[in-house]
């Protein structure tokens, strides 16, 4: 019976995950015109959707995201207890980077995964945050977002691991087991392959066309302004 009840958490989160949240504020932004998968980054996440759609939209999506990723946790925790609020969690993240409504194109994960954070481990949540924010924007390094993702994951990881050993409290997320440092170690591999797999960026436009929309997480890649060449001075014919 505990088996089929992680089973059905793993359902429930993978379901909650792939509700398409980008999508529809596309759809009610732009009445359709716009599709990230085709835009920016061609990443169906937040931040293609803060930079394509506007403040607005953008921190909507993330809002609802990071929302889904909670809600997904807590379905689970009632349907299997805390390894089903883990099991849910890491479901969730891959149902939101792998929907199989989209054919299997989302986004990355990474607000998905705050919601998990949490959700299960709340006494972290916030550190969790503050690493990422600071991981992004002290270091003057290319594709901040991998970086700051590699830094925060590796010490949730870590910090999920002492909290189970140590059995810390947890606030209102689930006892620390186990679970809590191999939920944080999958969540950290299927966002880290879906940043290793994204889409490359768009290509670059042709001479005399303007550039793509630099909408994404990747750096702009505009073609480097060339100087005119002057044609060399033709002796004047003698009469």
């Amino acid at each position: 019976m505990g088996a089929i009840r992680v089973l059905a958490a793993a359902g429930v989160g993978y379901l909650a995950g792939t509700a398409p949240s980008a999508d529809v504020a596309c759809r009610l932004a732009t009445g359709g015109a716009t599709e990230l998968r085709a835009m920016g980054s061609r990443n169906p996440g937040a931040n293609n959707a803060l930079k394509l759609l506007g403040p607005r939209w953008g921190y909507g999506v993330m809002a609802a995201d990071i929302a889904k990723g909670a809600l997904a946790c807590t379905a689970g925790r009632r349907v299997g207890g805390g390894t089903g609020a883990h099991v849910a969690g890491v479901a969730a993240v891959v149902g939101h980077c792998y929907p199989v409504w989209s054919g299997f194109r989302g986004g990355k994960g990474v607000a998905t995964s705050v919601g998990q954070c949490a959700a299960t481990f709340p006494v972290w949540s916030v550190v969790d945050l503050l690493v990422a924010w600071g991981a992004a924007v002290l270091p003057r390094w290319r594709r901040r977002h991998v970086g700051a993702t590699v830094v925060s994951s590796s010490l949730w990881v870590l910090a999920a691991t002492v909290w189970w050993r140590r059995r810390w409290p947890n606030l209102w997320g689930p006892e620390p087991t186990a679970a809590l440092p191999l939920a944080a170690a999958a969540t950290t591999a299927v966002i880290l392959y879906r940043l290793a797999t994204e889409p490359p960026p768009l290509p670059l436009a042709p001479p005399g066309a303007p550039p793509p929309p630099d909408a994404g997480d990747r750096e702009p890649r505009h073609p480097a302004p060339v100087a005119p060449v002057l044609a060399e001075a033709v002796p004047a014919p003698v009469a």
